[in-house]
């Protein structure tokens, strides 16, 4: 069971996830360190750059201590730029990755923050999803999915929400609307 959920507080919207999160009734703390990881259950990695947060992730010496948690089963969202983070590798100017989902990410594959926008999920998506709304900014698109990672919801036929074991990756920002299925979803992953 779920008792405390961290949030990378590198850079993103640290304080909308927390404000979901406490919503559902988790604990929520931020982490900075790898005694702040291991007092949790679970984490967020928000999005923000990933370039910015991969290197935030270097230079408070974390990459090894994330990587080992979360193939320890500890459960892991990772939104925008987090997504990126998880992936197992990068295209369009790659970064440091944490290798934690069988998919390959595509940085700003839905254009510069101009071209930021709002969509529905389409109807197929996973039970409990339906008209979830989604906000992408300079969003990645997650592609090439290995054979055991499960697509939750798409946009235009494009997978944006996937679950593999105990990792979630969203390519749309969930925390920047008033809906917090997601993250029940996540949590629900304990």
């Amino acid at each position: 069971m779920i008792e405390r959920v961290g949030i990378l507080a590198i850079q993103g919207d640290v304080e909308a996830h927390r404000h979901m999160l406490e919503g559902l009734g988790a604990e929520v703390c931020d982490v900075l360190s790898e005694r702040d990881l291991n007092s949790v259950d679970a984490l967020v990695i928000p999005g923000g750059e990933s370039t910015t947060i991969a290197k935030g992730i270097a230079r408070l010496g974390l990459q090894e201590a994330l990587q080992k948690r979360i193939a320890e089963g500890m459960p892991v969202l990772g939104t925008c730029a987090g997504a990126i983070l998880l992936a197992r590798e990068v295209e369009n100017h790659p970064v440091p990755v944490l290798g934690a989902m069988d998919v390959t990410a595509v940085r700003n594959a839905y254009g510069t923050q101009v071209d930021s926008f709002a969509a529905a999920v389409d109807d197929d998506a996973a039970p409990g999803l339906e008209d979830l709304r989604c906000v992408f900014i300079r969003a990645p698109r997650l592609t090439k999915p290995g054979s055991g990672v499960e697509v939750l919801a798409r946009v235009d036929g494009l997978p944006v929400l996937m679950r593999e074991r105990n990792v979630m990756a969203a390519t749309f920002h969930p925390e920047l609307t008033s809906d917090s299925r997601v993250h029940a979803l996540f949590l629900d992953l304990a």
